[in-house]
């Protein structure tokens, strides 16, 4: 059987041009609400200042757009279909619509397909243009990304074999290293100790973290140091675990929304294989969610089609009500869904998908108390 594209009716350019426009309203005054408060006014203040010229303050502000793009969209396409059916419910042109045979999906349909275009703009947002937006933000700044880190490498027993204390990190550059070298013997769950090595500065290659300067603090079965000595260079984490490190304290104080997916996934293999635990709940959660939330753009447009469909003498606050509700419940809610997930006590598939699946019952429940 040979597939026939669906043909593009009048009322499909009619309704497609209608919900863009309005959508496209909904997210420039959402984005306009968003920036001004406290971005604009520090930009300003900046570029009052000296701090910046004119150029690079639009730049700066340009940059702030990807995230909140991000959040836009969704409610955009929510508000603008929504304005769009309510008015065209109080004109009766979709009392004519239906009556001349058009089912609901019928009527959604040119809806649907311009969800689907904001669904995939909304993934290439957060998968492209908010890392690369902060990326770009930091360039134009010149701020040095520096970090603070902990990590430890145990055998196949989960025995700590060392564990390596960052105080301060610029790039591959380190300072003020601490290295706690363990014994075998442990007393009651405690891990001796065997040495102490205190580095002034080191550098984190490939293969290897070379430390420099170094103060070195042997200490006894009791726990206590017999013996110092200087030592000017030596090598730490070689091979994968040195990689491993470096990746895991880079991406330690990076927000989620600056890594792009690829990157993201990767980082959290990598927390699942070094068995941190709450981090790579968390993270798992954040990259499912990179998928689940576009999709919330087809959802919020059925749903405000949905919430569009009154009585000619219906009060409208009662859609736009419920709408504004159904936004602040969605992105209130998903930190605590966040936090669910790190601290283990739902799944991150559950926690990811959650938000998705109740807009979804909501949708069925609006469809039947409509009668459609």
């Amino acid at each position: 059987m040979k597939f026939k594209f669906p043909k593009i009716t009048i009322y499909d350019k009619y309704m497609f041009k209608q919900v863009a426009l309005a959508s496209c309203v909904a997210i420039l005054l959402f984005t306009i609400v968003w920036i001004a408060p406290e971005t604009l006014l520090n930009t300003i203040k900046a570029a009052l200042s000296g701090e910046y010229g004119f150029k690079t303050a639009l730049l700066l502000l340009f940059y702030e757009l990807p995230k909140i793009l991000d959040k836009a969209f969704p409610v955009g396409l929510l508000l603008g279909t929504l304005f769009t059916f309510d008015k065209m419910s109080k004109d009766s042109e979709l009392t004519i619509f239906r009556a001349v045979g058009m089912s609901f999906p019928r009527i959604v349909a040119p809806v649907i397909v311009l969800s689907i275009i904001f669904t995939f703009l909304c993934f290439i947002t957060g998968d492209k243009g908010t890392p690369m937006a902060a990326e770009k933000t930091r360039a134009i700044k010149g701020s040095i990304r520096t970090a603070q880190y902990i990590y430890t490498q145990k055998d196949s027993t989960g025995h700590p074999l060392i564990a390596v204390v960052v105080s301060k990190s610029m790039d591959r550059k380190l300072q003020d290293v601490i290295v706690l070298d363990f014994s075998s013997q442990v007393y009651q769950d405690v891990h001796q100790l065997s040495n102490i090595y205190s580095a002034k500065r080191g550098i984190a290659y490939d293969d290897k973290w070379t430390l420099e300067d170094i103060t070195n603090y042997k200490i006894s079965n009791d726990g206590i140091y017999f013996d110092i000595q200087h030592i000017d260079k030596m090598n730490v984490l070689n091979g994968e675990s040195a990689k491993n490190a470096f990746t895991l304290m880079n991406y330690s104080n990076v927000k989620e929304r600056d890594i792009n997916n690829k990157d993201l996934k990767n980082y959290v293999q990598l927390l699942k294989k070094e068995n941190l635990s709450e981090e790579y709940n968390g993270t798992l959660n954040k990259y499912l969610q990179r998928f689940f939330h576009p999709l919330i753009c087809i959802i919020l447009a059925i749903l405000g089609s949905l919430l569009g469909f009154s009585k000619p003498r219906e009060q409208r606050l009662i859609g736009f009500t419920i709408a504004i509700g159904c936004i602040f419940v969605y992105y209130i809610t998903l930190p605590f869904f966040d936090l669910l997930a790190e601290k283990g006590i739902l799944s991150p598939y559950i926690t990811s998908t959650f938000p998705t699946i109740a807009f979804i019952i909501a949708i069925c429940a609006f469809y039947k108390s409509k009668d459609l």
